[in-house]
């Protein structure tokens, strides 16, 4: 696959880092041009922009909350103004607090599914009309296998992510006649940074010994797997999850 996705402009959310820097690189290395998004961290953002800058391409960062509509309105503004379209929408951003479900506030419950549900719901509402226009899209959402499994203590999370999978089904169906996809991502577990440890309480690294390969799954795996999804060789594939998690469950 060599440029593949020339001329393409693509956002991924979240993409300051792990999984969703890797996706921008793995893009922007096919010749799309992307845009980097982060919460609140622009030093971060602008360093994945000079890295994909270095491809040939052209790239912008802009920082905006994915749980503010409003937010989410003026990046898809700035990112249309500066590339004139979204081809590409990756909506990676996600928070994974573990707590007991009788201590979940609701706060609790509105903040992660604000992140995790209704701003893929946000991004996706924001760009799916220029999508129809230009008769082309390309739409991942990401979930985890956590989420299928059922752990203790992340119920609100759960709910949030499965809720990707249904919404991603639905617009799969709704839009395939204007040639757009949507899929989902579901990581299992997979060697990244994390800015909250207090989040994983069982500790870092997790136990490969469950994995049948044996070992965690990589960021660049991940995005090779978006990669797949969005090109032309992932053409007969929508509404799908695809679980890249090394054989630990089969869903």
């Amino acid at each position: 696959m060599v440029d593949q996705l020339n001329g393409r402009v693509a956002l991924v959310t979240g993409s300051g880092r792990n999984i969703g820097r890797a996706t921008v690189l793995k893009l922007a290395g096919e010749g799309a041009n992307v845009v980097v998004n982060a919460r609140s961290n622009q030093e971060e953002a602008d360093s994945v922009v000079r890295e994909a800058k270095k491809m040939g391409v052209d790239a912008m960062a802009i920082l905006a909350d994915v749980s503010d509509r409003n937010q989410v309105e003026t990046m898809i503004n700035q990112a249309m103004n500066h590339f004139g379209k979204i081809d590409i929408l990756i909506s990676n951003a996600a928070i994974r607090p573990h707590k007991p479900f009788l201590e979940v506030t609701y706060e609790d419950w509105e903040l992660v599914r604000g992140v995790v549900l209704d701003g893929a719901f946000y991004c996706a509402r924001a760009v799916l009309g220029s999508m129809v226009k230009n008769k082309y899209g390309r739409i991942i959402f990401f979930t985890g296998d956590g989420a299928f499994q059922g752990p203790a203590e992340r119920g609100h999370v759960s709910a949030a992510k499965m809720g990707l999978v249904g919404m991603a089904r639905s617009l799969a169906s709704e839009f395939a006649p204007h040639n757009i996809r949507v899929n989902v991502v579901s990581p299992g577990s997979i060697d990244t940074s994390r800015e909250h440890p207090e989040w994983y309480p069982q500790g870092r690294p997790p136990d490969a010994s469950r994995i049948p390969l044996g070992r965690q799954g990589k960021v660049d795996e991940i995005a090779a797997t978006c990669l797949f999804l969005v090109s032309d060789d992932g053409g007969f594939i929508t509404g799908q999850t695809i679980h890249a998690n090394g054989g630990t469950a089969f869903f």
